[in-house]
């Protein structure tokens, strides 16, 4: 049966600010409604359902809706697919595709604007750049005034100009989207990719509980900290606001402790000086405290929680364009702060029981309490567990089996002690002799850095950034770590050059090169001249790098430059990418297809996933599931990957936490 296609995009009202709620707690709203639905077919013209003005949305699109030879497209479709379901519109999710995903496949940005600029549409395809000032007209509640009658929201009636410039701003987003998938169909997402992305939709539309007894303790509790921390400051310093970056530099010069700034860093280090005047070091310790932004995170929950206690939307489907990894969304679960607490149950009800004095009594420093709990306000449903596994070393894993590295598969089927491993190899000391007790055992922390952070053709400074200075290393041993790690790992280190010479080749001659099950390719199309350098990787899915060419880059070398979303500066800009960087996209996207298994290993026994981080999947388990079960789970081969040895490690429990 060939499939027909509609793009559909729509335009909604809610009390709630998206931004901070994510799209299911505003589309959950009491305030939300559907104000405009447009749509178009291949042979059709844009058309826009005034919703708002009570017209329909005619009797054959609603059948198109429902019908499963039709393929729905929309830019961040679960935000269609979810309002119109709310709206009373019934659309089963697996009619959907989405080509916000589509575009980030394909390693282009992932807003509409920024993509149809990236993907260089002709004006007259392009978003309107009217749209955000009109969404805040009608979309957002208006502050009553007398002027506006006092009135809590602006109707078409009150400006009947902006509403039809907000009518042709919503038919125009699907004429940008149409024609951004007629550029990007060419490049198409593989089928498994669509079932990924719609358990995903799912399962942030199910969402997980959160303790909201917890929740409200730590942000009384932390009112109450930041009032006592800021007296306190007050007091030392006789300043009217030591929380003033200012006032409390030129207070600190005073007091002979002069400061460049007072980042994070600069005040740890100062901390670590032991001739500072007890008043400073007090201070400098209240402002470490009081600047925990990690506590912020409650509010986020607060804030984004839905009437039911859940949060839903913590995730982000090909958030990490490049490797398709998921990305963090509202409380951003891939920052949380680690738990080393060993009495989480004690603290946890002393919390919400408010009880400061007493959290202030056990642990002295009520800010990094609250944080370190931050984890254990998600809780599983009634009746249910969590079960939480993740996979061990992954990363180490996957590369040692990509580059053909013996001895470390050879760990990882056996014993798996990598750090201790490494440091034999590197050392050449028995690994028997590296145990705690023994001289030899101090090896352990270089064999773990130099694992941690050498595998992509990183140096002493990548050993720095993983905190090898902090470990009681000296700089004067790093040269020497790195060159013994990869004495220890030719293969890896031959990896990272084979790469890099099979995508210059492929650059050069235009003809697909293939090594280790990766097959590099120059693809694009005549019509639009879009092109890319794609590796394909075990699993059949590409990574893209969009607009490739060739040009020296900063050492003199001769090196591959391409189009992206920078990081610092979230512009489409040119970056350059060499062997170390494309191995470590290539290894960290195999990690992310092995978790992908995962989740559909987890989806088909029937088990509902709430969220998962990094490399760990959050079960809202029934009570006979085991984290045994889930742990052979992840262990089990996966057929595009044989040879691959996987391990998970878990633990089951009441709340999440990190074990």
């Amino acid at each position: 049966m060939k499939k027909k296609h509609i793009n559909i995009d729509i335009e909604t009202k809610s009390s709630a600010d998206i931004g901070k709620t994510g799209l299911y707690r505003y589309a959950l709203d009491p305030d939300f409604d559907v104000l405009l639905f447009a749509y178009k077919t291949a042979d059709t013209d844009v058309t826009v359902v005034d919703l708002a003005n009570g017209e329909k949305i005619p009797e054959k699109v609603l059948r198109i809706l429902q019908d499963p030879s039709w393929v729905k497209h929309a830019y961040n479709a679960a935000f269609e697919w979810f309002c119109l379901n709310q709206y009373g519109i019934r659309t089963p999710l697996d009619q959907w595709k989405c080509t916000t995903i589509h575009s980030m496949y394909c390693g282009y940005p992932a807003s509409l604007e920024a993509s149809g600029k990236a993907l260089g549409l002709p004006q007259d395809k392009r978003k309107l750049t009217t749209g955000k000032a009109l969404i805040r007209y009608f979309c957002v509640p208006c502050k009553p005034t007398k002027a506006n009658g006092g009135r809590n929201w602006n109707l078409p009636k009150h400006d009947l100009e902006k509403w039809n410039l907000f009518k042709e701003y919503n038919g125009q987003d699907v004429v940008t989207e149409q024609e951004i998938l007629r550029r990007l169909n060419q490049f198409p997402v593989p089928e498994e990719e669509w079932e990924q992305w719609r358990m995903d939709v799912m399962m942030n539309a199910f969402g997980v509980k959160v303790d909201t007894d917890l929740v409200q303790g730590a942000l009384a509790i932390d009112d109450i900290s930041t009032q006592e921390l800021t007296e306190e400051a007050v007091r030392i310093t006789g300043l009217s606001n030591p929380n003033s970056t200012a006032q409390l530099l030129d207070w600190l010069g005073r007091e002979g402790a002069e400061l460049p700034n007072l980042q994070k860093a600069t005040v740890a280090e100062a901390l670590e000086k032991e001739d500072i005047p007890d008043k400073v070091r007090r201070v400098l310790e209240i402002r470490q405290q009081l600047g925990k932004t990690s506590v912020k995170k409650y509010v986020a929950m607060a804030t984004a929680k839905c009437e039911d206690d859940r949060i839903r939307g913590l995730t982000q489907f090909y958030g990490a364009n490049r490797t398709g990894r998921w990305a963090g969304r509202l409380v951003q679960m891939q920052n949380l702060p680690r738990n080393y607490l060993k009495t989480l149950d004690i603290a946890r009800n002393l919390v919400k029981q408010k009880n400061y004095a007493a959290v202030k009594a056990l642990y002295g420093n009520v800010p990094d309490t609250l944080s370190q709990l931050i984890r254990t306000a998600f809780i599983p449903s009634e009746g249910q567990k969590f079960v939480v596994a993740d996979f061990s070393a992954i990363e180490a894993r996957v590369i040692a089996w990509l580059a053909g590295e013996q001895w470390v598969n050879e760990v990882f089927a056996t014993h798996g002690k990598i750090y201790e491993a490494t440091a034999s190899q590197m050392f050449h000391v028995p690994i028997e002799k590296i145990v705690k007790g023994n001289p030899e055992y101090a090896l352990r922390q270089k064999g773990k850095v130099a694992t941690l952070a050498l595998g992509y053709q990183g140096g002493t400074q990548a050993l720095i950034s993983m905190g090898a200075l902090n470990m009681g290393l000296t700089e004067d041993e790093l040269p020497d770590i790195v060159s013994r790690w990869r004495g220890a790992n030719p293969r890896i280190r031959d990896l990272w050059y084979a790469v890099e010479e099979a995508a210059l080749q492929t650059m050069h001659t235009a003809q697909p090169q293939a090594i280790r099950g990766l097959i590099f390719r120059l693809e694009g199309d005549l019509i639009y001249g879009q092109s890319f350098l794609t590796v394909q990787l075990p699993s059949g899915r590409k990574l893209f790098y969009p607009k490739p060419f060739l040009q020296e880059n900063q050492f003199g070398k001769m090196a591959i430059h391409y189009y992206t979303v920078g990081q610092q500066s979230h512009k489409w800009e040119v970056t350059s990418t060499y062997g170390g960087k494309m191995t470590e996209n290539i290894v960290q996207a195999i990690a992310r297809d092995c978790l992908a298994e995962t989740l559909s290993r987890i989806h088909t026994l029937g088990l509902q996933v709430v969220f998962h981080v990094h490399d760990e999947v959050i079960i809202d388990a029934p009570i006979d599931v085991t984290v045994d079960q889930i742990c052979e789970l992840m262990a089990q081969p996966i057929s595009w990957a044989p040879g691959l040895i996987l391990k998970g490690a878990g633990f089951e429990g009441s709340y999440y936490m990190k074990d």
